[in-house]
């Protein structure tokens, strides 16, 4: 499986790896069970940083479509078919937008939402 990665794309990089990882992974490339290479090695491999590969892992291993084994290395998901249909930042999406409309129902403002939600990310209530 070969990795591209665009650095004049707006997508961030993470996502590029992400995307590019559950397309090997639905087109059959990569099966379950399969080693994918250490953080440190696909990040000299593509010329990243070890944090964007560490992003992108951790992202795909939230979603479980690929496990980490300890010592032993990085794996696709025995489930990883299955897993990579889920999609994250679409459900994210589709909450904050319903609590959105929610408050704006309610009369909030929208400037008074974004104060709200920036409360909210720092950890405030």
């Amino acid at each position: 499986m070969e990795i591209i990665v665009d650095i004049e794309s707006p997508e961030p990089l993470f996502a590029q790896l992400i995307e590019q990882i559950k397309d090997a992974v639905k087109a059959g490339h990569l099966k379950p069970g399969a080693a994918l290479p250490s953080i440190r090695q696909l990040a000299n491999d593509l010329e990243l940083n070890n944090k964007t590969v560490a992003k992108a892992y951790k992202l795909l291993e939230r979603d479980s479509v690929i496990q980490t084994r300890g010592y032993r290395g990085t794996f696709v998901h025995p489930e990883a078919l299955i897993n990579c249909t889920a999609d994250m930042s679409a459900w994210v999406l589709d909450q904050v937008t319903a609590t959105i409309n929610a408050c704006r129902a309610e009369g909030a403002t929208d400037s008074e939402i974004r104060i709200a939600f920036s409360h909210a990310m720092q950890g405030g209530a």
